[in-house]
């Protein structure tokens, strides 16, 4: 039984942990110094330019980011799949009172030479 209990928790210590994953965030700061990501508020996202307005594909649906809350930046530990484009908020799911999620953006992360093309006609 304890050899049994033994494997089972050793076992259990030697998986990742889903904090992991965040690694590439928690140093992460807004305008105000607080952390941009809590455990689970940041994801890769892709991102594009409209009309010189940042969006990024958040949850299904193109999102508009305040461009205050822009950082460029690379992330060490960027895999690369949204060309760099990281969205870090809060999704407040809708009530039956309400016609849409909302998001609130804590950080947004685009890579260092997107800052040219966003004034490019």
């Amino acid at each position: 039984m304890r050899v049994r209990f033994a494997l089972a928790l050793s076992a259990l210590v030697s998986l990742p942990l889903p904090a992991q994953a965040h690694d590439i965030y928690s140093h992460l700061r807004d305008v105000w110094g607080g952390s941009c990501c809590d455990n689970n508020d940041c994801r890769p996202a892709l991102y594009r330019f409209v009309a010189s307005d940042l969006q990024m594909f958040v949850d299904g649906r193109w999102i508009e980011v305040p461009g205050e809350r822009i950082q460029y930046r690379g992330l060490p530990g960027d895999t690369g799949e949204t060309g760099g484009g990281h969205w870090c908020g809060l999704i407040y799911q809708p009530d039956f009172s309400s016609r849409g999620a909302l998001y609130m953006t804590k950080c947004a992360v685009l890579p260092p030479q997107s800052a040219a093309a966003q004034d490019e006609p």
